[in-house]
């Protein structure tokens, strides 16, 4: 039976909710049609202190969604040209967040974006089937042996940060 993850599921630890979602499934409903993913790579932005998240310089008008409840969409532009996907975790006023890098069909964030149509309109918005964008639990069941913990792409100006094991994929989802 398919199981939207419920606001409580991501309100714990950043990193153990992002191994928890390989395996489940992003869901998207437009025009009538829906379009289910399976998520097989992720990365994880974790608090204050983590120097790849966006938090790290303090609240703004970009990041003020990831010091927010847990279980909405963080969607941010970047490079002038794409938005990325982000679920919001943890306790409220804590900042953390896991980008959606890619599904079994679609890998990259961007490209997974742009097939989705997914913009700026689902920032702060919560994960449900109300929003059109929700995740859903359907029983698969990744085994640690089958998750590749990994630095994360694109912060090796974070120094320390850059090497962090936050990203998480499937093993036989790795390019």
């Amino acid at each position: 039976m398919n199981k939207i993850l419920s606001q409580k599921f991501f309100n714990r630890s950043t990193l153990i909710v992002a191994q928890e979602l390989l395996g489940t499934f992003l869901v998207r409903k437009y025009k009538n049609k829906k379009i289910e993913l399976i998520i097989t790579e992720v990365e994880a932005y974790d608090g204050f202190n983590d120097l790849a998240s966006h938090a790290s310089r303090g609240k703004t008008e970009r990041n003020k969604i990831m010091f927010e409840e847990s279980g909405k969409w963080y969607v941010y532009f970047t490079y002038g040209m794409h938005y990325m996907l982000n679920m919001v975790t943890g306790p409220k006023n804590y900042p953390a967040a896991i980008l959606i890098r890619g599904t079994r069909e679609i890998k990259g964030p961007a490209r997974l974006t742009k097939f989705l149509k997914i913009n700026r309109k689902f920032n702060g918005k919560l994960a449900n089937k109300k929003t059109g964008l929700w995740i859903e639990d359907r029983g698969i069941k990744i085994k640690k042996s089958q998750i590749i913990k990994g630095k994360r792409i694109g912060v090796d100006y974070t120094g320390k940060w850059a090497n962090k094991p936050y990203r998480f994929y499937v093993k036989e989802n790795k390019y």
